[in-house]
């Protein structure tokens, strides 16, 4: 009975969501892609049994790359199915695809949308990436003989508490899945107080994610070229932290004077957004999207006090140059963003008191001495001013933070050898 009315509810919801993809489409074009699909209408054709990935946004995204270059070592015939929820999600996906390979919107979580979608499809299994477990589309997948299975699973205790409180919703959703992997012992214990089958803790696949090394090599080389001036990175920043990062320049103009900052926000529609700021303080500035476009024949930069990387897909450019970076979404309560790219890419992390989306990680990072926490935001800038300008420090950090990130590997490994009892069935 639970399961009706929260469909209704999505049912009476849709409406809202297609004039929501409308809105957003203005600015970020490609929600305005295949909107039908969202609701479960898809014209391109799709061969059946496909093996199905969704991995919502970026972040996801990026974290498979590595599972699927195993999985197409170990199934060289394998033809995947990718899904997404948001728009930097489905572009990074692209880079994914092979020949024979789809790539689409998952549908609304109504059970008519849900039913169109696998009936389309008609996928082998499904791998759902951390947390995006929905109601109708386990209930129907259930219902159409199709596994599912959570991979690099993770519930932090804010989003637990929140399923307790829907727990005649949660619980069943989470009994349906096949299979649970999860990243920490942590959110296994969570996950199975919820009813998910948790199988073991496989540890997280961003530890095996590889950066670009065209782009770190460079970033290393810009951050050679401008040894006297480090970088200081507030990297995928939220809103309000770009604010508060502006106003502490303006109260410490040293900081300007001894090192170079630059500010990598998380959303790109907030590039204008966060340029219009920065131009309102008084701030001189450079805009990475004026650079040349031709990044692997780039000289270095000019060396503006303040840069606004406006980009995408470039963070490990970005993490190679800095010689330490503040941890975007950790200075309000967000929970914080990847640091384990960071650290991947051999640049220290200082980060504020919300580090709930990776908390074990961000733990073992503080522990490995490739990271530290501090406050706020104005804490945090006054460390890594200081930590720049110490460089027997700095360097001790990055190599730290070189040997965290690979000592922790393993996930798709595990990931893959769990996936065969599904897939090398017949």
């Amino acid at each position: 009975m639970t399961l009706f009315f929260y469909s209704c509810l999505m049912w009476a919801l849709s409406p809202l969501l297609w004039l929501k993809l409308h809105l957003r489409a203005r600015r970020e074009p490609m929600y305005g892609q295949a909107i039908s699909e969202r609701f479960g209408y898809y014209s391109q054709s799709a061969p059946s049994g496909a093996l199905w990935i969704h991995a919502v946004s970026l972040g996801e995204t990026r974290a498979i790359r590595s599972m699927v270059e195993v999985l197409r070592l170990a199934y060289p015939h394998v033809r995947l199915l990718l899904t997404h929820g948001t728009a930097t999600g489905r572009s990074e996906g692209v880079n994914l695809l092979r020949e024979g390979d789809m790539q689409a919107w998952l549908p609304w979580d109504t059970p008519t949308a849900v039913e169109r979608f696998l009936r389309h499809f008609q996928p082998c299994m499904g791998v759902l990436i951390d947390t995006e477990v929905w109601p109708n589309l386990t209930a129907v997948a259930q219902q159409r003989g199709v596994p599912l299975v959570l991979a690099n699973a993770r519930l932090s205790e804010r989003s637990w508490h929140k399923a307790q409180r829907w727990s005649l919703l949660a619980k069943p959703a989470f009994s349906r899945l096949s299979a649970v992997w999860a990243q920490t012992e942590e959110d296994a214990k969570r996950l199975h107080s919820l009813g998910a089958p948790v199988g073991t803790v496989m540890g997280n696949l961003k530890f095996d994610a590889v950066p670009d090394p065209q782009l770190l090599a460079l970033g290393l080389a810009w951050r050679n070229a401008l040894n006297l001036r480090p970088v200081v990175l507030l990297a995928i920043s939220r809103e309000g932290e770009e604010a508060m990062f502006l106003q502490a320049l303006q109260q410490h103009p040293e900081y300007l004077q001894q090192a170079l900052w630059w500010i990598v926000p998380r959303h790109p529609q907030r590039f204008d957004e966060v340029a219009a700021l920065i131009q309102s303080l008084g701030f001189a500035f450079e805009r990475r999207s004026q650079w040349p476009s031709d990044v692997a024949h780039m000289a270095v930069p000019q060396q503006a006090g303040l840069v606004l990387g406006d980009s995408l897909g470039e963070m490990p450019l970005y993490y190679g140059v800095a010689s330490v970076a503040l941890l975007g979404g950790s200075f309000a309560p967000l929970g914080g963003q990847n640091l384990i790219e960071a650290c991947a890419c051999n640049c220290p992390v200082v980060m504020g008191p919300h580090t709930f989306n990776f908390k074990q990680a961000a733990e073992w990072a503080i522990k490995a001495q490739a990271a530290v926490r501090c406050t706020d935001l104005a804490d945090a800038m006054a460390k890594a001013h200081a930590i720049v300008l110490d460089r027997k420090r700095q360097y001790g950090m990055s190599q730290a933070a070189r040997q965290f990130a690979s000592s922790h590997q393993g996930a798709v490994a595990h990931c893959v050898k769990a996936l065969a009892a599904w897939l090398d069935k017949p």
